[in-house]
Parts: structure tokens; sequence; C-alpha cells
């Protein structure tokens, strides 16, 4: 690989949202990465074909299954080896998994963990799920940009 990136470890732990977007652009900057996959059966359902969908590309990918201990054991094996750590899941969940930044950090003290939630891992929002358009309510986009749809679609209004 080439690239600014390029001698850069990443192991990216499958999930939706930023995270795979993250790690596609570190990638296409020339890190080397790892993407932990569910087993099929747990897998995110895509609209697109994962074969289709480019933002899986530049990735090797390893299927290990994160609920097994032997499974958990060999991913905290690989954390030796890399630089960064990304995970997309929600507050508590890497924790639950027995990789939280406690346990990944004695494997690898170097380690920098990339951890991307809609809310931060702590507040009042945290457990709550987060989209584009939770974030353009809260924020008042979603009014400033919503009441003008509104006002051309009423028929008495001319423009």
């Amino acid at each position: 690989m080439t690239g600014p990136l390029s001698g850069v470890r990443i192991v990216e732990l499958s999930s939706i949202g930023p995270a795979p977007f993250c790690a596609m652009l570190l990638a296409d900057l020339g890190a080397e990465v790892l993407r932990i996959k569910p087993p099929a059966a747990r897998e995110a359902a895509m609209p697109i074909p994962e074969a289709d969908d480019p933002i899986w590309r530049g990735r090797s990918n390893l299927t290990l299954d994160l609920k097994m201990p032997a499974d958990v054991a060999r991913l905290k094996d690989t954390l030796p080896h890399v630089d960064i750590l990304i995970e997309g899941f929600r507050p508590g969940v890497l924790e639950r998994l027995g990789l939280g930044p406690e346990v990944c950090l004695q494997v690898n003290p170097r380690l920098v963990m990339g951890r991307m939630t809609g809310w931060g891992q702590d507040g009042p929002l945290a457990k709550a799920p987060c989209h584009d358009p939770n974030i353009l309510a809260l924020t008042g986009v979603l009014h400033s940009t919503g009441y003008a749809i509104a006002l051309r679609s009423h028929r008495s209004i001319s423009w």
C-alpha cells in the first residue's frame, strides 16, 4: 500500500454508520485495515450486496463471533500488532464483549481506540438511537428546512 497512512494497521469491528466510512477513508489513505465481521447469521442486513458496496473497499475480512470467548481471545491476540481499533457500537457493547478500553489497553498500551456513537459514551442520550433525522431535529435544522417544503406544498401561497 502507498499513501500517507502506509504502515498503519487498523482493526475495524464491523458495524454500520460512520465507523465503516471512516475505515474506508483510512484504507484509501494507505492504512492496512482488517475488518472483523460477525457470522452471517448476525450480520446487519444491507440494501446493497457487500461485494457491490464501495464502502467495504480496501479491507481484509476476518469472521469472528465476538460472543464466543475463543474468538474474543483471537481478537485480543491481534491487538499487539495494530495501531488503531475502530468500533461503532452503542455505549457499553464493547465492555460487555470483554473488549473495553481497559482490557484492550492492557494488551496494547499504544493502541488508539476510535469509538463512534451518535450521542457519546455517556449522558442523557447515550443509549438512544442516533440517525440523521434525530440530529437534524434536535439542532433545529429539520425545522428550518421542513417549513419551506410545507409552504411550497400549500396551494394558497404564491411565490
